[in-house]
C-alpha cells in the first residue's frame, strides 16, 4: 500500500479530477493502455475493482494495493499527462503532486538508481532490463539478468585493473581478485570496510546457486519476492560501493601497485 497522508490523497484527487469518477480525460480504453504502458499493470483485471467500477475508484484501489515506488511512477506520469489536457490543474497543485510522486519513488529498491559509466551496448542493455524488472514490480524475473550484469561488471573491473580473468570465472572468483587488488594497493581505509567486503565475497557463491536454481535462467520455482529484493539490494550496494572506490582511484594521483601473494590475504 502506498504511504500517503489524507492531505496528499486529497491533492491527487483534485489534480486528476477524480471526484467526478473520472481520471483526467481518459476513456476506459486509454486509461487501461496508459497504466499498462507506464507500470505494466492491467487496471481492469479484477484486482482493482473492490471500490467500484469507475476509473477513479480503480485508481484509488491501485494506490491502496501497490507499493510506493510503483504508485509514485504512475503518479509522475499522470502529472505529465495532466499538463497536456485542455484545462490543466493549477501550477502549484501540480508542483505539490510532483513532490508526492518524488517521495514515493525514493522508496524503490536501490537497483532502481543503478547506472553505469559505460557506453557498451550489451552492458547498457543488461542494466536497462534489470531496472525494468524492478519497475514492473517483478524482481524475480530479473535475477538471472542481475547475475549476468554483475559478472560482466566484475570482469570489466578486472580488465581495467590488469587482473587476469577467464570468461567462465564465477562472480565470487572475480570479486575476490578485485578485492585483493584493492587491499594490496591500499584502497581500503578501514578494517570494518574490509570485513564487510569479505562478507559480501562470502555470499557471492550463493548468488551463483540462486541464479541457477531460483531464477528464470532455467525452469525453476521462483524465489520469494522479499528475499529477491534483499538479494538485489545487497548486490547493488556492493556495486555502488565499488563504483565510488573506482571514482576515487581515477581522480587520485596514480597509485604504485605493490606485489602481493594470493596466499597472504584470506579473501
Amino acid at each position: 500500500m502506498a504511504n500517503l497522508t489524507y492531505s496528499e490523497r486529497q491533492q491527487l484527487e483534485q489534480c486528476f479530477g477524480m471526484r467526478s469518477g473520472y481520471v483526467l480525460d481518459f476513456s476506459n480504453r486509454t486509461f487501461e493502455e496508459f497504466i499498462q504502458e507506464t507500470v505494466a499493470r492491467n487496471i481492469y483485471n479484477g484486482n482493482y475493482s473492490a471500490r467500484g467500477t469507475s476509473k477513479a475508484n480503480h485508481l484509488r484501489a491501485f494506490v491502496e494495493l501497490e507499493p510506493n515506488h510503483v504508485v509514485g511512477t504512475l503518479i509522475a506520469t499522470l502529472i505529465e499527462h495532466a499538463r497536456t489536457v485542455s484545462e490543466p490543474p493549477p501550477a502549484d497543485l501540480l508542483a505539490n503532486c510532483e513532490r508526492i510522486a518524488h517521495r514515493l519513488k525514493q522508496s524503490a529498491p536501490v537497483l532502481d538508481h543503478l547506472t553505469t559509466d559505460t557506453s557498451e551496448s550489451t552492458f547498457a542493455a543488461l542494466t536497462k532490463s534489470v531496472r525494468q524488472a524492478i519497475e514492473s514490480n517483478e524482481p524475480q524475473a530479473g535475477l538471472d539478468r542481475l547475475h549476468t550484469f554483475f559478472v560482466s561488471y566484475l570482469r570489466s573491473l578486472c580488465d581495467t585493473r590488469g587482473l587476469q580473468a577467464s570468461r567462465d570465472e564465477p562472480a565470487h572468483s572475480l570479486l575476490g581478485k578485485y578485492l585483493k587488488y584493492l587491499k594490496a594497493n591500499d584502497h581500503i581505509e578501514s578494517e570494518m570496510t574490509e570485513r564487510i567486503l569479505k562478507y559480501a565475497l562470502g555470499t557471492m557463491d550463493a548468488f551463483n546457486h540462486v541464479r541457477n536454481n531460483q531464477s528464470l535462467a532455467h525452469p525453476n520455482p521462483m524465489l520469494d519476492y522479499d528475499e529477491t529484493l534483499l538479494i538485489y539490494n545487497h548486490v547493488v550496494a556492493v556495486v555502488n560501493f565499488i563504483r565510488a572506490i573506482e571514482r576515487r582511484i581515477d581522480t587520485a594521483q596514480p597509485a604504485v601497485a605493490t606485489a602481493f601473494d594470493d596466499g597472504d590475504i584470506p579473501f
